[in-house]
């Protein structure tokens, strides 16, 4: 991460190393796995086999895990013969513990300014928060600030959980996992997909960040995770006119008979060139009915829209924010930066949606691992335990769930005291947007409330 991006912890570096290691690299086999330090949770689908191929399918390079006993042409045929899911789950992870307090400020709570007598918002900075009249949007949330206002953002102002672990790797392994017990090696949204997927479509776990997220981790269903979605293509010595001349005489040799088994397989593998060619070029240089902003997480953003469209067979969808949140110090120039990018691309996501007539279908989960302390330090703030979470979808209920508990009586540790537990969030969502029993998924679910997410 560069001092561009957030200036971070040593314990978020390297967590972010061992676990990249050991969603990636480590799962191929004969690397092994990295030391993982004393106390800290291997990470959901370590282990899983890994196997990159092509899928002329879908037009895409696509890492495959959990799929080592079924042949790579299996899987594209799957791929091609999987029915359209109705509905569509995109989990966005604020990386590093996105400060809430900021996000939606309590400009209105006594105490926040004297918490924050440099970080502070003023009262009348960004958008009121129609549900609270103690909260106001981030400048730089405006994107989310616009969806609220037209009921399509569902706010969790303090989420999270008993007895919070401030350790990044550990909160987010217990968010990914769906429990606050360590060792877990499948993913909430991968065992929804054990219960429900298919044998042979990886396209219904996508992780959208090059590897395995390890929320979308399974036991046996195929996953896959892509690094891109568009530019694949066949480089030749020559450019148009002659190139598409080229490449025209590829098809006409491909289609013509011989009598050669020679010729034959020849014309057979230029057929193939040629077909491959133009299938993997599906997504290169695609369009979008909006516009979005610059960046590698609109642009993933806008190709899973497009990607939607053309009816891919895409349930659960996995990718990072855009920046990175880790805000320790320089939190005032680094935060709003990414918030706004990451803010301004979801918003152009949802007009996209709008746009091809798919809004019905997707629904958007937005998280961290933890908040961060009401209480500045030297240029940024420390961890912390709630935080805040969104829920965006033309289908989400638009209203608030849970109460903001305001400043006045922090807990133990002087952090934001949670009023929801995020596996609520979770067996609501599995419930209510995925149509499926929480228990068997969620560890404990009985024990916890549904909120009501959806429109009527």
């Amino acid at each position: 991460m560069s001092g561009h991006d957030h200036s971070c912890c040593n314990n978020y570096t390297r967590s972010q190393l061992l676990r990249g290691a050991a969603t990636s690299a480590a799962a191929e086999a004969g690397r092994g796995l990295p030391a993982i330090e004393t106390g800290m949770p291997t990470p959901a689908g370590t282990g899983l086999s890994r196997r990159s191929f092509i899928s002329r399918a879908s037009g895409l390079v696509l890492a495959v895990y959990g799929a080592s006993r079924l042949p790579l042409g299996v899987l594209e045929e799957g791929i091609a013969q999987a029915a359209t899911p109705e509905r569509v789950i995109v989990s966005i992870f604020f990386d590093g513990g996105v400060d809430s307090l900021s996000l939606l400020a309590p400009t209105g709570d006594p105490r926040y300014a004297q918490l924050r007598p440099n970080l502070a918002l003023s009262p009348t900075d960004g958008t009121a928060f129609s549900e609270d009249d103690r909260l106001r949007w981030h400048p730089s949330a405006q994107g989310l600030a616009t969806l609220h206002g037209e009921g399509k953002v569902s706010v969790l102002p303090a989420i999270g959980y008993d007895g919070a672990n401030q350790s990044h790797f550990t909160s987010r392994h217990y968010w990914e996992i769906g429990e606050v017990q360590v060792g877990a090696r499948t993913g909430w949204l991968g065992r929804y997909l054990d219960q429900v997927g298919d044998d042979e479509n990886p396209l219904q776990g996508l992780s959208m960040d090059g590897s395995l997220f390890p929320s979308l981790a399974t036991a046996s269903k195929p996953v896959a995770a892509i690094d891109s979605v568009d530019g694949y293509d066949m480089w030749s010595h020559v450019d148009d006119p002659i190139e598409g001349r080229m490449f025209e005489s590829f098809k006409r040799i491909g289609s013509a008979a011989s009598d050669s088994p020679g010729m034959t397989q020849v014309r057979r593998a230029t057929k193939q060139t040629n077909a491959l060619r133009e299938q993997l070029g599906a997504f290169d240089g695609f369009t979008s009915p909006v516009a979005y902003p610059n960046g590698s997480f609109p642009h993933r953003l806008a190709g899973l829209a497009a990607m939607l469209d053309a009816g891919l067979p895409i349930e659960c969808v996995s990718i990072n924010a855009a920046g990175a949140y880790d805000t320790h110090s320089d939190q005032a120039a680094d935060l709003p930066r990414n918030l706004e990018r990451t803010c301004d691309a979801v918003l152009a996501f949802q007009r996209d949606l709008e746009a091809r007539g798919l809004q019905d279908r997707v629904l958007i989960q937005m998280w961290s691992e933890f908040g961060r302390r009401p209480e500045e330090n030297d240029g940024g703030t420390d961890h912390g335990a709630a935080g805040c979470s969104f829920v965006v979808g033309s289908k989400a209920k638009g209203e608030m769930v849970g109460e903001f508990p305001g400043l006045a009586s922090l807990d133990e540790d002087d952090n934001l005291v949670h009023t929801t537990d995020f596996r609520s969030l979770y067996s609501s969502l599995l419930e209510q947007w995925l149509g499926v029993d929480a228990g068997p998924i969620i560890p404990g679910a009985d024990g916890f409330p549904r909120y009501a997410l959806l429109k009527p």
